[in-house]
């Protein structure tokens, strides 16, 4: 691999070599929900899950768009905790083959204020992979597969054992 090529992962595990001019910056914010022992996740791809979030909107504060993004993935509106945790990659889009991302992925603890769960904010994107967001029992969170190129359950199970009010 030369110095302006980079390694791409997606959803299911694929690499691909890409060269650094092709990638497009991508920060994201995403909302980890606990409530009663189970987590808010959005069934994707199939049989994988992940945490409501995704791209920040240029002008775009990441709070309001960690907001923004729970309420368009899963019908609810949150209100900010606190920071969780930070990630970096650089993954391809598994529903747009001509995107890779380099992104900075944001995960705020949130806290479920009002909605109903509802799937009527996705994009048109989400609609082709995405379902109904469910509550998950924070039991079965080492036998979920998630929906990203990025581990992040450390960041989940680092909000599990804190004691900041969820």
């Amino acid at each position: 691999m030369n110095s302006r090529q980079v390694i791409a992962t997606d959803v299911y595990g694929k690499t691909s070599e890409v060269d650094i001019k092709d990638l497009q910056w991508r920060p994201s914010a995403y909302g980890i929900i606990i409530e009663d022992d189970a987590i808010l996740l959005v069934p994707q791809f199939g049989s994988k899950f992940d945490v409501p979030g995704g791209g920040v909107d240029l002008g775009e504060s990441l709070e309001d768009a960690v907001i923004r993004e729970v309420k368009e993935e899963t019908g609810l509106d949150v209100e900010v905790v606190k920071l969780a945790g930070i990630k970096a990659n650089i993954f391809a889009a598994s529903h747009s083959e001509d995107k890779v991302y380099h992104s900075i992925l944001i995960y705020y603890v949130c806290k479920k204020i009002g909605g109903e769960l509802s799937t009527d904010g996705f994009d048109e994107y989400e609609k082709q992979y995405a379902q109904l967001a469910q509550w998950v029992s924070v039991s079965k969170l080492d036998d979920i597969e998630f929906a990203s190129s990025v581990d992040y359950k450390d960041i989940i199970k680092e909000c599990l054992n804190s004691d900041t009010e969820r």
